[in-house]
């Protein structure tokens, strides 16, 4: 399955630590290691590159600097902070495990896994990261960066993801960490997947442990890790409206528990497969909201790509015809009309605020 390692597990882990030392990236959460920070940081970069949180970062710990902030906010001002960043659950749960950290813990984020796991969002990997780099706790933290790295080191045969492979992965972790040492060792291997061991055209050369890569000395550096089959993309086709009277645009929020929960959006909804998206839109403004409209006209097209699909999606002005008409919405948690300023008092889909973004462009283009 792999081949044996011929460096001793502490030569491995302190010439990481070293070289983490002497090259690691000035990020934020690393200046001080708050355990507030750490968490924070961890969350938003689930799923999500570093570069696009940083300044996300920057700004959510300007507005909520400390645990008794975030659990005093309210959702809607949580999501519209962390609007942009996608998968809308972290921050539901940031919230709520805030105010669980205030209930039960005195607003101090807890150092031990078990009080850790209490909290939602967190998970067996937030877990050993706050432990490790909050406080520095002997503990491995393996993320997709640290599988790649492990997969290369051990010339790992089968996939990183499969029960083998998170087992052997784990082991050399495990092995070659550095007591006393675990919040530079992990972000060590985190920062060389990221910087250094990439997916594509690793830079072998400057790596500080290149002598004993397995993978790199059997010539296999581009076939590991050994790669899962990847699920196909299911492709969407959706019609949204921005129905406007009286000066006013209409919109509602997401009902929980379903995807984008809590978040604002225009009402629409997926084009059946012989429909055409003026026609679907006029269709689910009906069963929606129990109006009909005229369309005025198109916005244009925004295509977005989800994990697991991706959505073409039509935009059109329209207006109630006829006028006057009374909103019965039937599948919103609740709704408004707004003015076109206050739009960005509400937190939206990434999809639905550059649908915003596109509309502002063209009132500009006009006036």
């Amino acid at each position: 399955m792999c081949h044996s390692q011929d460096r001793t597990p502490s030569e491995v882990g302190r010439d990481l630590v070293q070289w983490f030392l002497e090259n690691q990236r000035d990020l934020p959460w690393r200046r001080d290691y708050s355990p507030y920070g750490v968490w924070v940081s961890e969350i938003m970069l689930q799923q999500t590159q570093v570069a696009a949180v940083v300044p996300y970062y920057l700004r959510w710990m300007k507005r909520f600097p400390d645990v008794p902030s975030l659990a005093a906010a309210t959702e809607d001002e949580v999501l519209l902070y962390w609007e942009g960043l996608g998968y809308y659950s972290r921050a539901r749960n940031l919230l709520k495990a805030a105010r669980l950290v205030m209930e039960r813990f005195g607003g101090r984020v807890p150092d031990t896994e078990a009080d850790l796991r209490v909290l939602p969002g967190v998970g067996p990997y937030t877990a050993s990261a706050i432990l490790s780099l909050a406080y520095n706790r002997d503990v491995p933290v393996v993320d997709g960066n640290v599988e790649r790295v492990a997969a290369r080191l051990l010339d790992l045969d089968v996939s990183a993801k499969s029960p083998e492979g998170r087992r052997e992965v784990l082991r050399a972790a495990t092995q070659w960490l550095v007591p006393g040492k675990a919040r530079f060792y992990n972000q060590a291997l985190m920062e060389l997947g990221a910087v250094i061991c990439t997916p594509a055209h690793p830079k072998c050369l400057a790596c500080p442990v290149a002598a004993r890569c397995l993978a790199l000395r059997h010539g296999t550096v581009e076939n590991r890790p050994v790669r899962s089959p990847r699920p196909r993309w299911e492709e969407l086709r959706v019609a949204i409206g921005v129905l406007r009277e009286n000066g006013k645009i209409y919109i509602q929020k997401r009902p929980e528990g379903g995807l984008f929960a809590g978040l604002w959006e225009f009402p629409g909804g997926k084009a059946l497969e012989a429909e055409t998206p003026r026609v679907a839109l006029v269709r689910e403004m009906e069963e929606e909201l129990g109006v009909r409209v005229k369309i005025v006209d198109k916005i244009g097209v925004v295509r977005h790509a989800y994990t697991r699909f991706r959505v073409t999606l039509h935009a059109y002005r329209c207006v109630p015809d006829p006028p006057g008409q009374i909103v019965r919405p039937r599948a919103c948690a609740a709704w408004k009309w707004v003015r076109p300023s206050e739009l960005d008092l509400f937190a939206f889909p990434a999809a639905n605020r550059r649908l915003i973004q596109a509309l502002r462009k063209a009132a500009d283009a006009g006036s």
